[in-house]
């Protein structure tokens, strides 16, 4: 059995790609069939140990999906309609169909911290000046100039403070997903309980606290130099050293709503796409349709012989009825443009699959 409920509160699959390694928390006892962020089929149960292991923490928020059905459709035809002769699979209708609700992890830290503090405050003031200007007609002028500038005094203090939901990454590429999708807004995230997520898939961590506390460290001592800022009432802090003391470290979990679909592109290799549940930003492989391209640049090149052939027919055939001479030659000139625009879907996809390969896409 790999079904747990750990701190979820709800049942549970730990299973694991063996192309991606992605880990995932599958919803009740149903295994996942293809993995949603490279769509490969080889989905794997984790066995006890590694399932428990994905239980480390329970979700404590949940941002939840806002993207509209319109501006989903919107995106995810606009994705569909710029690539050049796209695989017959690749439709928006099919897109949709196979759309999965996922969350991505983000770890949330709490802490009481205990610190000695030293830092520069700032405390804007204005300077009020005058100019002297020339103006044709009005002679000299003088204009009143203001200017905010900073005042610095040194500060030393102690700290004690509890500090609640520093969330840093919980993924290795979760800088590149955010990157690629965009921000998330998380001021809507709402408190997790049981039934929240329903169907959907839920990403496992893949940074362990260990080594996301690093980044931990770094949000908290910018969170306190903030505190300590607006405690000695100034407008601006610089150079903060502090010595904290860490107590009660507590790591949950947000969950950051996105939307996994894919398509078949020629070799039926599944091609990935994510989207942004909260603004339906698409992002993924785009690749055109070497194999439809083909098919219709044959198609041209066969009109192209087929009025070729007609214009020599009626060139032969004017022969015997000289008339026909002159409608031959049309015929085998237009031949010509049509022949050479039969290049063109084939160009078009090797052109454009080849910018696209330049596209980094592991995220």
């Amino acid at each position: 059995m790999s079904e747990r409920t750990g701190g979820w509160g709800e049942t549970r699959m730990g299973m694991v790609c063996d192309r991606c390694d992605w880990r995932y928390l599958a919803p009740g006892e149903t295994a996942l069939q293809a993995c949603p962020h490279c769509g490969s089929t080889g989905m794997v149960k984790l066995d006890d140990d590694a399932s428990d292991s994905l239980y480390g923490a329970s979700p404590e928020l949940v941002v939840p999906f806002s993207v509209g059905g319109t501006t989903l459709a919107q995106q995810v035809a606009a994705f569909a309609a710029g690539i050049p002769f796209p695989p017959p699979d690749l439709t928006a209708a099919a897109l949709q169909q196979r759309l999965q609700r996922l969350y991505l992890p983000m770890w949330l830290v709490d802490a009481d911290v205990t610190a000695e503090w030293d830092a520069e405050v700032g405390f804007d003031y204005d300077v009020v000046s005058h100019q002297e200007r020339y103006a044709d007609g009005a002679g000299w002028q003088t204009a009143e100039v203001r200017e905010t500038r900073a005042r610095w005094e040194p500060r030393v203090g102690r700290l004690q403070r509890h500090f609640d939901n520093v969330a840093v990454p919980a993924l290795d590429s979760q800088v590149a997903l955010q990157r690629v999708l965009g921000t998330f807004r998380l001021a809507g995230a709402l408190a997790y309980h049981p039934g929240t997520l329903a169907d959907a898939i839920v990403r496992a961590p893949d940074r362990i606290p260990e080594t996301a506390w690093p980044e931990a460290a770094v949000a908290l001592q910018q969170r306190a130099a903030q505190e300590c800022r607006t405690a000695a009432g100034a407008d601006h802090i610089r150079e903060y050293r502090w010595a904290p003391v860490y107590a009660n470290l507590a790591w949950t979990l947000m969950l950051l709503p996105v939307l996994a679909t894919a398509y078949l592109d020629d070799d039926g290799i599944p091609q990935r796409v994510l989207i942004h549940g909260q603004t339906g930003q698409v992002y993924g492989a785009k690749r055109g349709s070497m194999e439809r391209a083909k098919r219709i640049s044959l198609t041209i090149g066969a009109v192209a012989i087929a009025v070729f052939a007609a214009g020599l027919i009626l060139a032969l055939a004017s022969l015997m009825f000289p008339p026909l001479l002159v409608l031959g030659l049309i015929l085998a000139l237009a031949a010509l443009p049509i022949g050479a625009g039969a290049a063109v879907p084939v160009t078009r996809v090797w052109a454009y699959n080849r910018k696209q390969a330049a596209v980094p896409l592991e995220v």
